[in-house]
């Protein structure tokens, strides 16, 4: 099974979640709450960028080096503009 699209801005974190475990450790490690959250279905990267004051280039940066430097080997899906 492909990964989702991991550039789509609708994407819930639940997903993402449960296709990536490997990117919970990027929003631990910025003290996030957004891993176990009950509002992670509903919320995207997007929403969490604007919660938190991140930058959405760099965040979602950080989450693809995670998934290719700790990910199953599954290819991550990303959309080409």
């Amino acid at each position: 099974m492909a990964r989702p699209d991991f550039d789509d801005p609708d994407l819930p974190l639940s997903v993402l979640f449960a296709e990536c475990p490997e990117v919970a450790t990027v929003f631990l490690d910025r003290r996030m709450l957004c891993p176990g959250c009950p509002i992670a279905p509903f919320h995207t990267v997007v929403d969490a960028c604007l919660e938190y004051g991140l930058d959405e280039s760099e965040f979602r940066a950080e989450l693809r080096r995670v998934v290719v430097s700790e990910g199953s080997g599954r290819p991550l899906e990303t959309r080409h503009s």
